[in-house]
């Protein structure tokens, strides 16, 4: 009988110690993600290339949402998402080049994996204090490439100076916030120069369109500490950094970002707001879906030539927009704007959401996740991204779609916490019936 007792529990006890194992191995395959999205080792050691460790990732974490029912989530954000992707879907055999829409619909599909499973199987304060801690950590690994590069990222969507710029205004918020939220001095003065790296290393870059989102993100970071006094004299401190560390081409970059005489037209403000014609003339053209995923460079000759228009008696085609908006505008069309749109409205009021109900928390703080201070950070990263995207063509980049998963991820554990949602491992369950 004993035995038979015994045997029974064991069984019992299977599902949900397998349960438990695949969701230790998705999180450890979401922080090897995170390393390999944003550390560039592929890059870095160009053998491991052949190896194509961030398709592999991708595929397993997309195998682990299948076994776990993830992908049937009901909240709206993956809702719109999917939406996304099927309008994707329908541009792939009617886009001008349809290789190119392939590839981004491919690039857009492991964001959806990579925020799908932020969502589901990061379900704890503690891994997501051990993933924001590695989030800091790669990202000081890119910030030490960009030192060794003299402003220039690894490779991949961080290659260019502008997009190294981009991600950096991101992440420089979490050290900004934490420093403010730390409760021993020790953790304050690690934050803080972590800030200051990432900092020396946004001046490096000397992206015009950075500095507009560090402006845009610094500015956010002291209207929304609560402790004015000491973020204010954080930011002073910051300041006179940047003010001895940045040299004088620093400044001269900056003040040029509008300027037309460089030697090169492409650099200029006025190519920009060329290519920003262009693409509204484009979305005209196309208004409801748009010319489809990564079709804008191979629709500008045409609008173009139906128009009479060129650059300086030149054709910009096969040129990027430069512009978050502009790209999402004339690809995607009304259907792509509302939903992105929607989904950037949904990630905001989930921030407004964990700031106040993290103001009425009650719970013991002691070895407990900062909420306020971690959906600021957030809140801030969308700023910088925001601000500076409107001079970048960073639309399917991670950027965003991370950075919704970790928003997401964050106000489920905080109503958890709180008994608003259902324990993270029974959330599993239910999520497969």
């Amino acid at each position: 009988m004993r035995t038979g007792t015994t045997a029974a529990k064991s069984t019992q006890g299977m599902p949900e110690r397998s349960s438990k194992s695949r969701n230790r191995l998705a999180f450890f395959l979401i922080l090897f993600y995170v390393f390999l999205e944003y550390g560039r080792p592929q890059a870095l050691l160009p053998p491991l290339r052949f190896l194509h460790l961030s398709a592999l990732t991708g595929v397993m974490l997309a195998a682990l949402l299948f076994v776990r029912g993830k992908v049937r989530s009901k909240d709206r954000q993956t809702l719109l998402f999917v939406l996304l992707l099927a309008l994707m879907v329908v541009h792939g055999p009617i886009a001008v080049n349809n290789y190119w829409a392939l590839m981004t619909f491919i690039a857009m599909c492991y964001n959806f994996i990579a925020y799908l499973s932020l969502v589901h199987f990061v379900d704890d304060e503690e891994r997501f204090g051990k993933l924001v801690d590695v989030w800091i950590k790669v990202h000081v690994m890119v910030a030490v490439v960009g030192i060794v590069y003299k402003g220039r990222g690894a490779g991949g969507f961080l290659g260019d100076e502008n997009d190294l710029c981009l991600t950096l205004n991101m992440v420089l918020p979490f050290g900004f916030f934490l420093a403010m939220s730390a409760p021993k001095n020790s953790k304050r003065i690690y934050y803080i120069a972590l800030t200051c790296i990432f900092l020396f290393v946004i001046i490096l870059t000397k992206s015009r369109g950075g500095f507009v989102g560090l402006a845009a993100t610094g500015a956010y970071c002291w209207w929304k500490s609560k402790r004015k006094v000491l973020s204010g004299a954080v930011v002073v401190v910051l300041a006179l950094f940047m003010m001895l560390v940045a040299p004088s081409t620093y400044w001269d970059e900056v003040r040029s970002i509008s300027d037309d005489t460089e030697a090169s037209p492409y650099g200029t403000g006025s190519a920009r707001f060329y290519q920003w014609k262009v693409a509204r003339e484009m979305f005209l053209d196309h208004p409801i879906m748009g010319v489809g995923q990564g079709n804008f460079p191979w629709n500008v000759y045409t609008i173009e030539q139906e128009l009479g228009l060129s650059f300086h008696q030149r054709s910009m085609a096969g040129r990027e927009a430069h512009s978050l908006y502009f790209t999402l505008i004339p690809e995607l069309g009304l259907i792509g704007i509302v939903l992105f749109g929607w989904m950037l409205l949904l990630t905001v009021k989930n921030l407004w959401y964990i700031q106040r109900l993290a103001a009425i928390d009650k719970s013991p703080v002691d070895g407990s996740l900062q909420f306020a201070s971690l959906a600021m950070s957030l809140e801030a990263g969308l700023v910088g991204y925001l601000a500076s995207g409107a001079f970048l063509s960073v639309l399917y980049y991670p950027n965003f779609w991370l950075l919704m998963g970790f928003t997401l991820s964050l106000r489920k554990i905080l109503e958890r916490r709180q008994g608003l949602g259902i324990p993270a491992f029974n959330a599993g369950r239910s999520g497969s019936q």
